[in-house]
């Protein structure tokens, strides 16, 4: 048996919003741009026409070229950025890196954390603020807030304001004192009683309004920093809206992790899928129970399989059996793609044992259990499956939104970290809402553990370079190979 160890990129860092630290790195002066858009294009070529290659977040702070290139249909100029082009207008871009949102979301997406930001999900819908509110200001919008908040500071388990409060800050002060105390405690750059400028949201329609919009059941939220109004903590969003703490429950994240080949383990092994399962020693005809199987552990396998009772097992290397309604084997490709012999990173995604192995040309590198579309093998068309061939990863973001209209079925999940688009709106994607990687789940997408999500993202085509959000890629992007 191997206990999976974490992908050697893996970095650690602490949970909570903070400021950006300072670097002891010498300064960078070469000249920067900063992007001012939700999302500002990268194109190919610099005209207004050209194809998309790529795109930068609000805030983004990214080397430019010296001078603009030209300035056709961009009156601003366009810039080299990489190995594209952006063009600065007052919509999207600036050259003026000391903009109020540069100092705002200064912290952007920590791509070395399974999850880029803090994440939270509403558990009791109320109002999203333009700006941070003084308490009379949020009485007057939501009520009694002394009785909620004593309700939130008393309720047990995920309810309650001692469920995970690390993952809104480093704070050793409680939630409890902080509201006795009326503390006020807010970082300097969200100071102040005008709402943050960008309306990145799209929902700020008048400049003077406190309220912009109100959260929604199953909504799912990202934060890039909190601050405590008179004894209350709010979180502020990716798009700089302003959220109660006690309206969200914290997101841990699954703590699963697949495991490298051959670091790790080496074929044939076996992937733990479902809880439940045993090992089993063979007497005469009968298996007899010898221990309990840890769910999704790896397990060495000797390549020899055989039915008893009319159920698939698989012999592991100290000679017992596992069955295969727990175990998903995981043995190299028996024919290798045209792909793989020439090089390329692919992805191997069996849905039916709800693996995927990522492959370095002819040699596998990774494994991990996922979670794709709850109907299984059923048709895409009809169902939430996940739709089956060969395609390339056409799109990547670091972090996206996705949603659903379908009545009964309503979510908003926004910044969904390492989002891989590879056949219109199916995706490879981190999923920070569920734990249940090794059982088809989604709506048709393929779930994976954030630190799987994470090490994926940086495997594949195309590459997302430092500072930038998106890239398109649709001819060059890793080919993903979905088969029952």
């Amino acid at each position: 048996m191997s206990s999976s160890a974490a992908p050697s990129a893996s970095a650690s860092a602490d949970p909570a919003p903070a400021s950006a630290s300072a670097s002891a790195s010498p300064p960078d002066t070469a000249p920067k741009l900063l992007a001012l858009a939700w999302e500002t294009p990268v194109r190919e070529r610099p005209a207004e026409g050209a194809r998309l290659i790529g795109g930068l977040r609000a805030g983004s702070v990214v080397t430019r070229g010296e001078a603009p290139v030209g300035r056709a249909g961009c009156a601003g100029g366009w810039y080299a950025v990489g190995d594209g082009y952006v063009c600065v207008e007052p919509s999207s871009a600036t050259l003026d890196t000391q903009h109020p949102l540069a100092r705002l979301l200064a912290r952007g997406p920590d791509r070395g954390r399974g999850l880029p930001y803090a994440y939270g999900i509403v558990r009791k819908q109320g109002p999203l603020y333009s700006r941070l509110p003084t308490r009379k200001e949020a009485e007057r919008e939501e009520g009694d807030l002394d009785a909620r908040m004593r309700e939130w500071l008393d309720a047990p388990g995920e309810l309650g304001a001692l469920f995970r409060p690390e993952i809104w800050s480093r704070d050793p002060r409680t939630a409890r004192a902080l509201w006795d105390a009326q503390t006020t405690d807010v970082p300097p750059v969200f100071a102040g009683d005008k709402a943050f400028p960008g309306n990145l949201s799209g929902l700020t329609k008048d400049p003077g309004a406190l309220v912009v919009g109100r959260t929604k059941r199953h909504n799912g939220l990202a934060l890039v920093d909190t601050a405590v109004v008179d004894g209350r903590r709010y979180g502020i969003t990716t798009n700089l809206l302003v959220v109660p703490i006690d309206r969200l429950r914290p997101i841990e994240g699954s703590q699963y992790h697949g495991v490298e080949i051959p670091r790790d383990i080496d074929f044939p092994f076996a992937l733990i899928r479902r809880a439940g399962g045993a090992s089993f020693r063979e007497e005469g005809k009968q298996l007899v129970k010898v221990a309990d199987l840890p769910r999704r552990a790896a397990i060495k396998l000797t390549g020899k399989q055989k039915f008893f009772h009319k159920v698939l097992h698989f012999q592991t290397e100290d000679g017992l059996w596992i069955s295969d309604q727990v175990a998903s084997r995981l043995d190299p490709a028996k024919k290798m793609p045209r792909w793989g012999k020439k090089g390329e990173r692919w992805l191997d995604v069996n849905v039916t044992k709800q693996t995927l192995v990522a492959y370095d040309g002819a040699r596998a590198v990774y494994a991990t259990l996922v979670s794709t579309g709850e109907a299984g093998l059923g048709d895409p068309e009809k169902s939430k499956s996940t739709k089956r061939g060969i395609f390339r990863v056409h799109t990547k973001h670091v972090a996206a939104t996705m949603d659903s209209e379908t009545v009964g079925e309503e979510f908003e999940l926004r910044d969904i970290p390492y989002v891989q688009y590879f056949e219109g709106g199916y995706a490879l994607h981190a999923a920070y809402w569920h734990d249940d990687f090794g059982t088809p789940r989604s709506h048709g997408c393929i779930n994976l553990a954030p630190e799987d999500a994470r090490y994926l993202f940086d495997f594949t085509e195309p590459k997302v370079p430092e500072g930038f959000h998106t890239a398109r890629r649709a001819l060059t992007g890793s080919v993903v190979f979905v088969h029952p």
